[in-house]
Order: C-alpha cells, then structure tokens, then sequence
C-alpha cells in the first residue's frame, strides 16, 4: 500500500522552514535594522543636512555683521541701522510715520 501524503517529520521541517524564513524576511523589512527603518533614517540624515547647510549660512551672516560691528571695522551703515532698530533714534530733519 503506498501512501500519497507526506509523514509528519517532513510537514514539521517545512513548517519550521516556513516560520524561521517568514521571521527573517519581516526582520529584514521592519525590524530595527531593517529597510524601512533605514530609509527613515537616511531621510532624517538629509533633513539634518539641509538644516546644518541653514545654519551655516545663518552663522555666516552674523559673523559678517559682528565683524562690520567690531573695533577693526565699522560699517557706519549698519551702525546707524542698528541705532535706529535698537534704540528707536531718528534724525532732526526725519518724519517717522508709525
């Protein structure tokens, strides 16, 4: 009498085979080291650069102006804006309309 169905032993290591590949497959999808864990994090890397690229030019722009403030250098132009901004100071031949 030959049987057509498989013994248990083999339906038990495919089973087992089954689960083990299912488990690393979705291990290497969405686990922490995983691809989608990676794409969220090279997408935050290139957020953080675009805001350090920010950043440095903000940075520069005010050492441009601590410079064109400071005792070697001073731009008369930017001391009278700051004048004006900071202390509220206008001229005698000037109108100020608020």
């Amino acid at each position: 009498m030959s049987s057509t169905r498989p013994n248990i032993g083999s339906l038990m290591i495919f089973g087992l085979a089954f689960a083990l590949g299912s488990y690393f497959t979705f291990a290497a999808v969405q686990g922490d080291y995983g691809l989608f864990r990676r794409i969220q994090i090279n997408a935050e890397a290139e957020a953080l650069r675009a805001e350090r690229d920010r950043l440095q030019i903000e940075l520069a722009e005010l050492q441009n102006r601590t410079l064109r403030l400071s005792d070697g250098y001073l731009d008369l132009d930017l001391l009278d804006e700051q004048v004006r901004d900071v202390l509220g100071y206008i001229r005698a031949d000037e109108i100020v309309i608020r």
